[in-house]
């Protein structure tokens, strides 16, 4: 659907993951995304997350269809390589992780703690939660986390894209992980 398109073309079976898939690695990293709407965004978090070590990563039924051709082509082939899923029900999807010994960090306006400040290097694993472009985190998510963490911001600027912020998240994460190893 662009202009001037690569001419390339192939049919593949669409993956199938499930949350099990997800958790299959010790101490996992995951992003669950609360209906992300822009197919760049989706695209650019998941091609981040590869490079970044992430494990998998959820998605609110709300979300962007991951294969909106717009996220396929953002994604730069990780989406062939990158464990997802849709859930109908996050919350839910989150206290089954809790239960699972994973640890939530929301990124929030009104986070406590400085996004560098958290450890992410814990056993049992992390999730992210990441919000809408335009309302962040619905306050019912937010609160199932275990830190709502912040991004600090000089200038008047508000808020980083989703996509920049989980990519910021995500690197810190990885970070860690490599200063422990």
């Amino acid at each position: 659907d662009t202009m001037t398109p690569q001419g390339i073309l192939c049919v593949m079976e669409r993956m199938e993951y499930t949350l099990e898939n997800l958790l299959k690695k010790e101490n996992p990293t995951l992003m669950l995304l609360e209906d992300i709407q822009d197919p760049g965004n989706l695209g650019t978090i998941m091609r981040t997350g590869e490079g970044a070590g992430i494990d998998g990563i959820i998605l609110s039924k709300g979300c962007v269809d991951i294969y909106n051709p717009k996220t396929i082509r953002s994604t730069m082939g990780s989406l062939y390589r990158m464990p997802f899923l849709y859930t109908d029900e996050l919350k839910e999807t989150i206290t089954y992780l809790k239960e699972k010994g994973i640890r939530f960090y929301a990124a929030h306006l009104n986070g406590a703690v400085f996004y560098d400040e958290a450890d992410y290097s814990a056993d049992g694993g992390i999730g992210f939660l990441i919000g809408n472009e335009g309302n962040g985190l619905t306050d019912e998510t937010a609160a199932l986390a275990d830190t709502c963490i912040k991004i600090p911001m000089e200038g008047q600027v508000e808020s980083l894209n989703a996509a920049i912020a989980a990519s910021v998240l995500m690197y810190e994460a990885y970070r860690q992980k490599r200063r422990k190893a």
